[in-house]
């Protein structure tokens, strides 16, 4: 059970804090819901049933959590479905899953197939651009908020820490 002022991963809506667990009655009997407030979007309110919790809420990753992800991006396998409509479904479930090893090999398939249509002139189709703009929202909010750090910066702090990982590698190598 979660309790009041844990921050948790809410579904695909991103970091959210617990700000009351109480009673409320939005149908016919009255059960006992999270109450969530985003951190991003302190104007929105989300209400989650306590005994659905442990299925649409997860706690927030740790800085050694995020850093042993990043270390395993390089590896991360890229899977890239050729139907249309089976990618869309797909990776819709796996944003709503919120997963975030999922989610960083979805923008890594999505980000190496953008620079192919790149490379080939062609366009990126608009659902694989809203899905990996969702993902790395999803991400890219958990990766800031528990860094401390701005949506922004994430890339930069990523991309730095990989560069690092790789020049150890290369010093354990010539060692």
């Amino acid at each position: 059970m979660f309790h009041v002022e844990d921050s948790v991963m809410y579904g695909s809506y991103g970091v959210c804090q617990i700000v009351d667990i109480r009673s409320e009655k939005f149908d016919r009997d009255a059960k006992l819901y999270y109450v969530l407030k985003p951190v991003q979007d302190k104007n929105s309110t989300f209400y989650c049933p306590v005994e659905s919790g442990e299925d649409k809420m997860r706690k927030i990753l740790s800085i050694g959590e995020i850093h042993q992800l990043i270390e395993a991006m390089p590896d991360a396998q890229t899977k890239w479905i050729e139907n249309e409509q089976l990618r869309k479904e797909k990776y819709g479930e796996i944003i709503r899953r919120g997963d975030h090893k999922e989610l960083v090999q979805l923008i890594k398939t999505l980000y190496y197939k953008k620079q192919e249509k790149k490379q080939e002139g062609k366009k990126f189709h608009v659902a694989d651009e809203k899905a990996m703009k969702e993902a790395e929202r999803i991400l890219h909010g958990e990766f800031a908020y528990v860094l401390k750090i701005k949506p922004d910066d994430v890339v930069p702090f990523i991309m730095g820490q990989i560069n690092h990982i790789g020049e150890q590698n290369a010093d354990a190598e010539n060692a």
